[in-house]
């Protein structure tokens, strides 16, 4: 398959791709890549061509001077274009088409746990938002190279991917990757009850709420010392200002 033009549903899969493997990663040798060469049958080279091309129409990679492959086609734009503003269907049909690929059923490739749930509609529902949940953790991790923005921690079962705007708050922008910070599960818990916030200048800020635990060791050190500085920004989806303030003027306890 490897002169035959790409398919709709292999630029899917590659997009999927994209989100999932840091930028600066992304190589003929990185396992993932190899993976899902395999699976939709095409070389590492040529799927690590096609992120490549991606890559070239990511505003915040350009930013940086990363300007991506410059032989994009039609469909890789198309599809872009229909999934960048669309990722609650990205995360799901992407995985979805991978399913199909490899004839395994969804919630295998994405390892849901199966173990007591309800059948018909309700149990479809809850797979297809597990299965959306996963993709979003994976891209939001990948985007900050897998290290929390607060404190650089890197150990991936302390990592959240946390919403700026919660689920409750705004369903619409859930799965959005501009909607999501990568945060230990410390400041996590703090941040989604609005004891500390990021500002629109990607500052931290925290909450008057621990002056009264101002001299104990751990406040200082888990909080108060972190207050205005900057956090580590992603290699991609920037969060964004509008979610950021929203935080900060609804959440925040101020």
């Amino acid at each position: 398959m490897a002169g035959e033009n790409w398919s709709r549903e292999q630029t899917i899969v590659a997009l999927n791709t994209y989100c999932k493997i840091p930028f600066n990663k992304v190589s003929s040798n990185h396992p993932e890549i190899i993976r899902i060469s395999k699976i939709i049958g095409r070389s590492p080279n040529s799927l690590k061509m096609k992120i490549g091309n991606f890559g070239s129409f990511d505003l915040e990679l350009k930013a940086k001077g990363i300007v991506g492959l410059a032989n994009a086609s039609k469909l890789d734009k198309i599809v872009w274009d229909e999934f960048n503003n669309n990722w609650e269907n990205l995360g799901y049909e992407s995985e979805l088409l991978i399913s199909n690929f490899t004839n395994e059923p969804i919630e295998k490739i994405s390892r849901i746990d199966l173990d007591n749930l309800p059948l018909g509609k309700e149990r479809e529902s809850i797979i297809r938002a597990r299965v959306n949940q996963s993709f979003f953790r994976s891209t939001i991790l990948s985007s900050y190279n897998s290290k929390c923005c607060i404190t650089g921690l890197s150990i991936p079962d302390f990592l959240v991917a946390s919403h700026i705007i919660p689920w409750s708050k705004n369903d619409k922008i859930r799965l959005n990757p501009h909607n999501g910070l990568c945060i230990n599960s410390i400041h996590d818990k703090a941040f989604d009850r609005g004891f500390i916030t990021i500002t629109t200048d990607y500052k931290i800020k925290i909450s008057q709420y621990f002056n009264e635990y101002k001299f104990e060791n751990a406040v200082e050190d888990f909080f108060l010392k972190y207050h205005n500085k900057p956090i580590i920004l992603p290699d991609r989806f920037l969060p964004s200002k509008e979610y950021l303030d929203f935080h900060q003027t609804t959440i925040f306890k101020k």
